[in-house]
């Protein structure tokens, strides 16, 4: 099949910033050829062609970090700043069913492939965005979160986690789109054996790791001084319950959240991935820098609670591998990387000035290529280099909004909306498509998605009383 459009934004060194008039020639799950529509068409003429006109094909949107469990929290509770808003959350989280949570993920699977996410790393506690992510045809990394508040808890806890991972990996022993991995909890949430647990499995057996790091600034103080707003209560066989300035064993650790994990070997898994990172010190970019971490920055849902603005540019310019997610729908409402890269992009501005003076391709980097390379998957996908899984968007540019279209790559960041995409393919399969909305699970925008709107409704109606 040959894709072509107005405008191709290979994201490749290949070729500048953008094809006016370009083609992709796609066969099976991979790309092919890519280059002007005039030369790829001449050289095969019998091809199918898909035509998008006034449009920009690319990579598809690689969502470095998401909770898809969490879809039906979205708007729930919106102007409370973090350790309120995350005591709340925990509270609503024990009135939802395990049918509330597999409901939940296949709404926020759904609402990434709309806004063109062909890829998520996505954490989750219960498993519900597996089938999602497998039956909706998503690319991803899931990872099974584990965490225990109590040193006593941890080897139990460690096995059931070990043994969920063994399972899932069973479920999606015949698709090579899904890859299990493993995420200690918040520091704040988790005994640092843990960490160490976690760190010698992982080192064992190559599992992706991914581990909430210097997200807010009570993560800091209780790392640092011992107490914070919230701290763990070691008494709980709940690991997410909280209680009011409660110090833990072995704490104070008189140091930052990056600097104690270095001392429960962490940092040194094969392949690492730190989300948030919006409180972090000189010496701690360093330290990521030297022990190969990448790094998910979720940048409207740390604005949105409070807690700060990661330091992109800064880490950009150390060599650390930067992605762009949507963290928790709870936090940031929407599964959507334009509004991700726009405010971004805007935020550094502001804040940096010509310091941190992002323009549009690299924003779309970033929420591309970057985020593939922060989760150890460019050399699949990320952007459109042949050979390549096919992983593709198309994005309308033809809105008044943005005519005329000089530069694309800048209407796709600053004018374009996720209504705007237009097709998402993943592995050569269109799976949304905007005219017919679904292809490959037909039935999913008729009677099951209605079905699950209405009861995620019903849901959403008893949290907010």
């Amino acid at each position: 099949m040959l894709l072509t459009s107005r405008y191709v934004i290979p994201v490749s060194s290949a070729f500048d910033t953008y094809i006016e008039y370009g083609a992709v020639l796609v066969e099976g799950d991979r790309i092919v050829e890519v280059g002007p529509a005039a030369d790829l068409m001449a050289r095969h003429p019998g091809e199918e062609v898909r035509d998008f006109g006034m449009a920009a094909i690319m990579p598809g949107f690689v969502d470095c970090h998401s909770h898809l469990e969490f879809s039906l929290m979205r708007g729930i509770l919106n102007d409370t700043p973090y350790a309120s808003w995350k005591a709340f959350i925990n509270e609503k989280m024990a009135l939802l069913t395990i049918k509330d949570w597999f409901d939940s993920a296949y709404i926020g699977a759904y609402e990434a492939l709309t806004a063109g996410i062909t890829c998520v790393a996505d954490v989750t506690s219960t498993g519900a965005c597996l089938p999602a992510i497998a039956e909706l045809g998503l690319r991803g990394i899931v990872y099974r979160s584990v965490g225990a508040p109590a040193r006593k808890q941890v080897e139990e806890e460690m096995g059931r986690a070990v043994e969920q991972i063994g399972q899932w990996r069973g479920q999606v022993a015949d698709t090579d789109r899904i890859q299990i991995g493993i995420a200690p909890e918040n520091l704040f949430s988790c005994h640092p054996q843990i960490l160490k647990e976690v760190a010698d499995f992982a080192n064992a057996t190559g599992t992706p790791v991914a581990m909430h790091l210097a997200g807010s600034q009570e993560e800091c103080d209780f790392i640092r001084y011992g107490s914070s707003v919230f701290s763990i209560a070691n008494d709980s066989s709940d690991h997410q319950a909280f209680a009011p300035r409660q110090s833990v064993e072995l704490l104070p650790a008189g140091c930052t959240p990056v600097q104690y994990a270095l001392n429960w070997d962490i940092l040194d898994v094969p392949q690492l991935l730190a989300v948030h990172c919006v409180k972090l010190e000189d010496h701690d970019i360093e330290l990521l820098r030297d022990h190969g971490v990448s790094v998910a920055v979720t940048p409207r849902a740390c604005a949105k609670l409070g807690q700060g603005l990661a330091r992109i540019p800064e880490m950009r310019r150390a060599g650390i591998a930067v992605g762009l997610g949507s963290d928790s729908p709870a936090a940031s409402d929407s599964m959507d990387p334009i509004a991700e890269m726009r405010f971004a992009m805007l935020a550094l501005r502001a804040t940096h000035g010509k310091d941190g003076f992002i323009e549009g391709p690299d924003m779309i980097r970033m929420a591309t290529l970057d985020s593939a390379r922060a989760l150890g998957l460019d050399d699949l996908v990320g952007s459109l280099d042949p050979g390549k899984k096919a992983d593709i968007i198309a994005i309308d540019l033809s809105d008044s909004r943005q005519a005329p279209t000089h530069f694309p790559t800048s209407a796709v960041v600053h004018t374009s909306s996720r209504d705007d995409v237009m097709m998402t393919m993943v592995d050569g399969n269109i799976v949304y498509d905007a005219a017919d909305k679904f292809c490959q699970v037909p039935n999913a925008d008729t009677h099951e998605m209605r079905r699950i709107t209405q009861s995620l409704e019903t849901v959403r109606r008893r949290l907010r009383s």
